[in-house]
């Protein structure tokens, strides 16, 4: 997002959150229904199913299609036409569900995205941080030594900012660093996770979430000063929206131990 000069949240980043989503899950599903005709569907897509009273409660179209009680239905038929999830996206490939009803697919749930603002930085050093925004473009990191009792702390660039450098300008900063570097030479798009307002972490979640059929969650920086009675509305906000599941984190100087720390946090601790 930061790369392609929007900034994490607005109303571009958020269509183009679910662009980027919807694309995968299409892309996915057609691997599904090739991995199925080369080896096979996922054994529940061949299994029988008895239709219920509950079961036409839930999908009322499925007595529209002529379905009643004590008839069976394949496991394939269930997923691909009566799944929610698979009915939305046979609105955008018709012919990819058609053949998934047929054939079954190879598997029966296609993406996950967990909140990994820390762990893309603990693996391999700048790995994807999925839909989550940068912790910071540059700041440090406690990292503990084999044989050494103490820390030592470790200076650590965003993606984003190592290729900034790299192409645009090779002295840029985020500002206010206090390094001795030049600093507060960034363009105005590139924002960190504490500069994303609460309700905006929510709707990118949200739009992710429209093409993400199994778990999915992210974390939502409250800043410490945040009043409390809008803290509790982030909650309600992110069920208004549909959210599987809502994280939130507030950062307290007094008490903070974590191992991704900024410049600032270090002299307010």
């Amino acid at each position: 997002i930061t790369m392609m000069r929007m900034k994490y949240g607005d109303p571009a980043a958020v269509e183009f959150t679910e662009e980027v989503a919807r694309q995968l899950a299409i892309a996915g599903w057609e691997e599904a229904l090739v991995l199925a005709e080369e080896k096979g569907p996922a054994p529940i897509m061949s299994e029988t199913f008895e239709v219920t009273d509950e079961m036409l409660r839930k999908r009322p179209e499925m007595r529209n299609d002529g379905f009643e009680v004590g008839d069976k239905v394949p496991g394939r038929i269930l997923h691909a036409r009566y799944s929610r999830y698979m009915q939305r996206m046979a609105a955008e490939a018709p012919e990819l569900v058609a053949k998934l009803a047929e054939t079954g697919a190879r598997f029966t749930h296609h993406s996950s995205i967990a909140p990994t603002g820390t762990i893309s930085l603990s693996l391999a050093n700048n790995a994807s941080n999925g839909i989550e925004p940068s912790f910071a473009h540059h700041y440090f990191r406690n990292v503990i030594r084999q044989g050494k009792k103490t820390k030592e702390k470790v200076d650590v660039f965003s993606f984003e900012l190592l290729a900034y450098r790299e192409v645009i300008d090779v002295a840029a900063m985020p500002g206010g660093m206090g390094d001795g570097s030049v600093a507060g030479n960034l363009p105005d798009y590139f924002i960190t996770a504490d500069e994303v307002t609460p309700k905006q972490h929510v709707d990118i979640q949200a739009a992710a979430q429209k093409w993400v059929d199994s778990s999915i969650s992210k974390t939502a920086n409250i800043p410490t000063d945040y009043n409390y009675d809008d803290f509790k509305d982030i909650y309600l906000y992110a069920y208004q929206q549909g959210l599987k599941g809502c994280t939130t984190f507030r950062f307290n100087p007094e008490a903070f131990q974590g191992v991704l720390v900024k410049e600032k946090d270090l002299k307010n601790t």
